[in-house]
């Protein structure tokens, strides 16, 4: 299985499926003389672990995140950081119970593809390495990413758009950014919260799932990260965002809004403003040509309904070849919308901190 490396300067590499024994992480590119702990990664992944709410899966993980290597009296080193966070819910009994059904299609998963790919040896326990649970590595080094980030004076900030068809309404960053993480739902807007709290114990009452939207805003991100072509910063952010298993669509600045406007309303006027270029509006989403342009960088990310529920749906036994049913008999979230915020946020980092460090190390600006 290839493609478990994201990242050039700044790169993390992962290993670990939903029920092995433990989720590895290799992150690589971190410089020496960096204050780092445990508890400065715990943070983000006590946001994203299962159990926070009574609209979240009630599989109990501690996400306990370890430090191997690469850091000496908590400091970095410039060695690579090993990471392990232990799987606590894989149990022999909890494995044993998807054994009667590793043959049958669970719909909107990744079982008939891993199949098909992997063949009879592939995990059949909860999909693998499909299973969402590999993403609380993705978390634990974006933690570091956005400490880096941290000192280059970059503030990312993701909450909940929409859920289930209710959207939050426009509000300003700093607006944003006080209400982002109101939980249970991690909407800042109250009124909005409060619907799309009761739309997600609607579909959790009736066995169902609910998708939504996260918005992810990086704020303070200077003129001049991203590489033109095939490395543009929005580019790789997109890519970031659609290797989630449960992303379905990436819009970055007005996104598919451009289909329907002229160019004169799309285009961003810029202005002067405190002595620098600036621009009135920011229907790019803070890049142009691939390049960040100092304003916000704006993404959303569109999220499917959770694919495991607990009503019948039918389907098909994929060995035996043959129509079949299947009900979900484990743990499951009517929505996962909330508990994306820190996934979305950490592949953002992720990304730009890679963006950042191959800035600083080829900068081509010319002072006058």
């Amino acid at each position: 299985m290839l493609g478990n490396t994201i990242g050039r300067a700044f790169r993390l590499t992962t290993a670990g499926e939903a029920f092995g024994p433990a989720l590895v992480g290799i992150v690589e590119g971190v410089p020496a003389g960096i204050p780092l702990t445990e508890a400065d990664l715990q943070v983000d992944l006590d946001r994203r672990k299962p159990g926070q709410s009574e609209i979240a899966t009630p599989r109990i993980e501690s996400d306990r995140v370890r430090i191997l290597s690469g850091t000496l009296d908590g400091i970095t080193t410039g060695a690579p950081i090993g990471l392990v966070i232990d799987n606590e819910w894989a149990t022999p009994e909890r494995i044993a119970a998807y054994a009667d059904e590793k043959d049958v299609i669970k719909s909107g998963h990744a079982t008939y593809t891993y199949f098909a790919k992997y063949g009879p040896h592939r995990d059949w326990v909860a999909d693998g390495r499909a299973n969402g649970r590999e993403t609380a590595m993705r978390v634990a080094a974006g933690a570091i990413a956005k400490k880096l980030l941290a000192e280059r004076g970059v503030e990312i900030v993701a909450y909940s758009k929409a859920l289930g068809g209710i959207h939050c309404p426009d509000l300003s960053y700093d607006e944003i950014r006080s209400g982002a993480e109101s939980l249970p739902i991690r909407c800042p807007d109250p009124g909005a919260a409060e619907q799309m709290l009761n739309r997600a114990l609607e579909a959790k009452k009736t066995g169902e799932s609910i998708g939504g939207i996260v918005e992810a805003i990086a704020h303070g991100v200077p003129v001049g990260w991203g590489e033109p072509v095939f490395d543009k910063l929005d580019g790789n952010l997109a890519r970031a965002m659609m290797s989630i298993g449960s992303a379905k669509g990436v819009e970055i600045g007005a996104g598919f809004a451009v289909a329907e406007m002229v160019g004169s309303v799309n285009n961003d006027a810029p202005v002067i403003r405190d002595g620098a270029i600036r621009f009135e509006t920011n229907h790019a989403g803070g890049i142009l040509g691939g390049i960040s342009t100092g304003e916000n960088i704006v993404l959303r990310v569109a999220v499917k309904p959770t694919p495991t529920i607990e009503r019948e749906q039918q389907t098909v036994d994929m060995v035996a070849k043959k129509p079949a049913t299947f009900r979900c008999k484990t743990a499951t979230d009517p929505t996962i919308v909330p508990r994306m915020i820190p996934i979305v946020e950490a592949m953002m980092a992720l990304v730009l901190i890679d963006h950042a460090m191959l800035a600083e190390s080829q900068d081509h600006r010319k002072e006058s």
